[in-house]
């Protein structure tokens, strides 16, 4: 049995344009043993917004040293949100799938810290 896609409720293009989405590169992926689910710490070079932070639940997809070195797609201006003794400081993009989380991904190389638009 199919079930119809849920349509979200509409919004303007300038509202659109204020989430900041940008490419940046991982740098580092460590274990985050005290997340309440399966998670990891990364933190990732935004070009000129800097390095920030998140917690992500990538976990089931994905080893440390397949992250390290890729280009992936954050939100940045989101307010920074407390995940137990970790401030994660943007949302890391991706896809719910059954098998778990697949990574918002750059199919080629651009400069960290450009726009997706």
């Amino acid at each position: 049995m199919s079930t119809s896609p849920v349509i979200a409720e509409s919004i303007t293009w300038s509202e659109f344009d204020r989430v900041l989405m940008v490419a940046g590169t991982v740098l580092r992926v460590e274990p985050f043993p005290e997340a309440r689910r399966p998670a990891y710490k990364v933190w990732v070079d935004f070009g000129p917004y800097g390095e920030r932070k998140t917690s992500a639940q990538i976990v089931d997809l994905y080893a440390p040293q397949d992250l390290v070195g890729r280009q992936i797609i954050g939100v940045i201006n989101f307010s920074e949100k407390q995940i137990g003794p970790f401030k994660s400081q943007f949302l890391l993009t991706g896809v719910y799938t059954e098998a778990g989380v697949v990574v918002s991904a750059l199919e080629r190389p651009v400069p960290n810290g450009s726009r997706l638009g």
